[in-house]
């Protein structure tokens, strides 16, 4: 497990990687590997060069681009790791939502609080991972994390899954499009979107008139019938995610 830490503050920054060093040591199964960052640019610039990290703790006020700001940019470079942020204030809670953020923490940080959160972080890493797609191609079947599916659209009479490392074709359906993506819909990440598309809710951003953007910086358009109702699957999707911090 590769956890990123982002803190200006060179003395934060020290103990929170004493907590997080300990932490890994009494879970040696995660095979856990910190990566110190003291401003955003590196983190970015390391996440585009080398793979992004499967946690990020970051920091909310940063010189440059803040907290909310690299996670925004994190999403739109299609990196699906969680974010747990680290504020004195919890002004900024909302706006982590856009980021799906999977925490907001107050510092000073307790290490109770901390271990437990970063328990949770991992066990939904997990679930995440194990969840997968087999998909039918021209070439063969292939398997398709969950986590890495766009949104599919049925093109013609094929499905393309568009995903965060390309698209992929399935062959002519023999039966509709809602019972071909049936093992989808099985996933309360997925949710039918008109007759023609299905989106992952994780990779949603925002949805604005007829317009669903896409955390990795594209948008698709939708039927006009289609974007109150879908609109408010995705609010009650992340309303019921945010759940946990009040947990």
């Amino acid at each position: 497990m590769k956890i990123a830490v982002c803190e200006d503050d060179q003395e934060q920054l020290k103990g929170m990687l004493s907590l997080l060093h300990s932490y890994l040591a009494a879970r040696p199964l995660l095979d856990g590997q910190v990566v110190p960052f003291q401003d955003s640019s590196a983190l970015l610039a390391e996440v585009e060069s080398r793979g992004g990290f499967d946690l990020y703790l970051l920091d909310i006020i940063m010189p440059g681009l803040n907290g909310i700001e690299t996670g925004l940019r994190l999403r739109e470079l299609g990196e699906g790791g969680e974010i747990v942020y680290l504020s004195s204030s919890d002004e900024y809670a909302v706006d982590s939502y856009n980021v799906r953020a999977f925490f907001y923490l107050l510092k000073p940080v307790e290490e109770a609080r901390l271990y437990a959160i970063l328990d949770r972080a991992v066990a939904q890493l997990q679930r995440r991972r194990q969840g997968a797609v087999l998909v039918r191609t021209r070439n063969g079947s292939r398997r398709i994390l969950l986590e890495r599916i766009l949104y599919v659209e049925l093109v013609g009479r094929a499905m393309r899954y568009y995903c965060t490392d390309g698209p992929v074709d399935s062959p002519s359906l023999r039966m509709s499009f809602q019972k071909a993506a049936a093992p989808l819909l099985s996933d309360p990440r997925f949710h039918l979107c008109g007759a023609s598309f299905v989106f992952n809710l994780q990779h949603v951003a925002g949805v604005t008139g007829q317009t669903v953007q896409l955390d990795n910086g594209s948008c698709v358009s939708i039927p006009h019938a289609a974007s109150a109702p879908f609109k408010r699957a995705w609010g009650r999707f992340w309303l019921e995610e945010g759940s946990e911090w009040s947990q």
